[in-house]
């Protein structure tokens, strides 16, 4: 285990193109971390510097109290999983695990024993014999993640380990990585593009774009507290509803509605972005709030109804009884306890509703 630390690191490629941007972070011994942003923010980049394989513009690494900015990749002590797996399709499952340890000239009963201890924790040790091709693609990134482990490095990366999976099968990982975590206690950092693995697998959350942290924090103080419109909008799913409003003799004005006082005790008047997430509207007949029903979409367990409100298009999560129709008005109230308001340049105001 190690803690690790980005000391204003930034990233600049040929032709001034900025991957990363004074990137501070110091990550716990043990912590799983994860980076989450849409493509191009700079996630896979953080990784690869980390990794020694790409060189910072400015800044430096550090691992425990080592620097590793100038360190080979090979003596960093870091094991990465990529997410095509990158195993050897000629060697057997025990090979590509013991491939990294044969190559430090580990003694062959110390490597047969971290390979079949590493099989054990990940259930695979009926596929030792087997080659990568005769393998599902769950079977097959469990041996990846075992090439890692055998090793016993400070550090884990995971670049995508999980978008190459179904939808069931990453649930299923996804709950494999995380009691992975508890058993190894291992500090590991993670890449991901969605934000429902980022919630449930770390234990913080950078929230990345265009190279720059948009906010560092735990899942649930990231989803109820965000420090800005774009991280309001990335984290949750449906996203966070927003309207344009102007705050005027302490009410709140939408376009041509009037939703109702305000709730934002101390906010000047002027123009803001309001935000309210879609768990947060409830339908309501007898409310002056009112949308065309666009979709719906029935999940079983939640119907998700999304409807046209005041020119934009609003979602509201309702119990499975909630029932809607396609082109019908839909009655809603807002629980503007939990509503949030930011800025017109997409700060979130320091003001909680009361």
């Amino acid at each position: 285990m190690a803690s690790v630390r980005f000391q204003g690191v930034s990233k600049i490629y040929q032709k001034d193109i900025l991957a990363l941007a004074r990137f501070d972070i110091e990550v716990y011994d043990g912590e799983f971390l994860v980076l989450v942003g849409p493509s191009g923010c700079g996630k896979s980049t953080t990784l690869r510097l980390l990794a020694g394989l790409e060189e910072p513009t400015t800044g430096e690494l550090f691992i425990d109290d080592r620097n590793v900015t100038d360190i080979k990749p090979q003596d960093r002590d870091i094991a990465m999983v990529f997410q095509n797996y990158a195993l050897y399709p000629h060697m057997t499952v025990f090979d590509n695990m013991a491939f990294s340890l044969k190559m430090k000239k580990m003694p062959g009963d110390q490597i047969d024993q971290n390979v079949r201890e590493t099989s054990e924790i990940l259930g695979i040790s009926d596929y030792l014999n087997r080659k990568p091709r005769e393998l599902s693609g769950g079977q097959r990134q469990r041996v990846a993640l075992g090439r890692a482990i055998v090793r016993h490095p400070a550090v884990f990366l995971f670049d995508e380990p999980l978008s190459n999976l179904d939808a069931k099968l990453r649930v299923q990982m996804r709950n494999e990585l995380s009691q992975l975590h508890t058993k190894l206690g291992s500090t590991m950092i993670y890449v991901t593009h969605d934000q429902a693995e980022a919630m449930t697998l770390g234990d913080r959350i950078v929230v990345l774009k265009d190279g720059y942290i948009q906010q560092i924090a735990t899942p649930l103080d990231l989803y109820d507290n965000p420090d800005n419109s774009f991280v309001a909008g990335f984290i949750g799913s449906p996203s966070m509803n927003f309207l344009k409003v102007e705050l005027k003799n302490g009410m709140i004005h939408a376009g041509d509605v009037v939703l109702e006082k305000t709730p934002f005790a101390g906010v000047v008047d002027g123009e803001y972005l309001f935000g309210i997430r879609p768990e947060d509207i409830h339908p309501s007949e007898d409310s002056r709030l009112c949308g065309e029903v666009e979709v719906i979409e029935t999940l079983g367990n939640e119907n998700i109804i999304y409807m046209k409100f005041n020119g934009r298009q609003f979602a509201a999560r309702c119990g499975p009884k909630v029932e809607a129709i396609t082109g019908a008005i839909f009655g809603f109230e807002m629980d503007l306890v939990r509503s949030h308001l930011f800025s017109a340049d997409g700060m979130r105001m320091k003001i909680n509703a009361t």
